[in-house]
Order: structure tokens, then C-alpha cells, then sequence
């Protein structure tokens, strides 16, 4: 499944970001690089952007359960920064959501649909925190936060090098080689 998403700030442009991870993508949603969830119809387009066949069933009560899978899925992410020791209760609401069934995998082709033909929205929410169980459970190091001083965006390091720093080089990463040129330059 791939990941990433359109993130638009209050205090500056619109622009892509990868976390490298879908419940990470899910967890910055929220207001600190501007809400993208605020009303039914947000979570149900943020999800059909990445569930294929999402039916429209998204309403309040799945918003309220999204945003609080999210706020938990966020401040896991941040204790596994910093290291402290998560909250049971982000524990079990990600437990929770993960224990309960998601969107089958399946082969395209097929002349018979297995099960229903519509994914439900707490299906989605099911994937997500899934995502989270193996991305948290067995990260070993690899969730980060960007070394840029005004970003805290965490993201997941795939990388085989296992050393990105920014949460984006086309952001963050550019703007730490131009300040280092331009310190060097003025060195000079």
C-alpha cells in the first residue's frame, strides 16, 4: 500500500509528505500540520485515497473513533522517539482497533467476490492500526523525527543505510544544505 499524503500547514504552502508508513501518515492528520479531519466526509476521503472499493458509510461515530485511534497513534509514535515508555491506554486503544476484523487481502481477476464487496470504514481503521502494531511492535530505532530545529514531523526510516534524517529532503533536507552553504560561504 503505498503512503504518503498532502500536507497543508497554517503557516505555509501545501506539500508531499511520506512517513514511510501508513498508520504514521494517519497519525499527522491532526492539527499540528494543519487538521485534515474535520468532519465525516475528510476521513472518508483520506481513506478512499488509500482502500480500494471504501464504501460511504463514514459518519460521526467513525470520526470520533478515527480521531481517537489518531491521537493515540501519535503519541506511541512520539514515545518511541523519545523512548519513554507509551501510555497504557494509547496501547490498548490501538490494541482495540487492531483486534477487530480489517480489509482482507485479495487477488484482482477473480469472477466471485469472497466476503462483502465494499471495505467499511472501521475495516480501514482496523488496517491502519494493524500498520501500527508491526511498525511500533518491531521498529527497532527506525521511527524518527526530523533533525530539522522547526520540524517535528516523525516519519519511518526504510532506508537500507538506516540513516535518514529529514522528514522530507525536497523540505527540511533542503533547507539544512542551504543553511550549510551558506555558513560555509560566509566562512570563507
Amino acid at each position: 500500500m503505498a503512503t504518503g499524503q498532502w500536507l497543508a500547514p497554517d503557516d505555509g504552502p501545501r506539500w508531499w509528505y511520506d512517513s514511510g508508513s501508513l498508520s504514521l501518515d494517519f497519525a499527522l492528520t491532526g492539527p499540528e500540520e494543519g487538521e485534515q479531519l474535520h468532519a465525516p466526509a475528510d476521513l472518508q476521503l483520506w481513506l478512499a485515497e488509500r482502500f480500494d472499493r471504501l464504501g460511504d458509510d463514514t459518519g460521526d461515530r467513525d470520526l470520533t473513533d478515527a480521531l481517537g485511534l489518531r491521537t493515540a497513534l501519535l503519541r506511541l509514535a512520539r514515545a518511541a522517539v523519545d523512548g519513554s515508555t507509551p501510555e497504557p491506554d494509547d496501547i490498548d486503544t490501538v490494541n482495540l482497533f487492531a483486534a477487530t476484523p480489517d480489509v482482507p487481502p485479495a487477488l484482482e481477476g477473480g469472477n466471485r467476490q469472497a466476503g462483502r464487496s465494499r471495505v467499511r470504514t472501521g475495516q480501514a481503521l482496523a488496517t491502519i492500526a494493524r500498520d501500527a502494531v508491526e511498525l511500533l511492535g518491531h521498529a527497532d530505532g527506525r521511527v524518527r523525527e526530523c533533525e530539522a530545529e522547526d520540524c517535528a514531523l516523525i516519519f519511518y526510516d526504510g532506508s537500507r543505510t538506516n540513516n535518514r534524517r529529514w522528514c522530507s529532503m525536497q523540505r527540511c533536507g533542503n533547507r539544512a544544505k542551504v543553511r550549510a552553504y551558506r555558513s560555509k560561504g560566509q566562512r570563507s
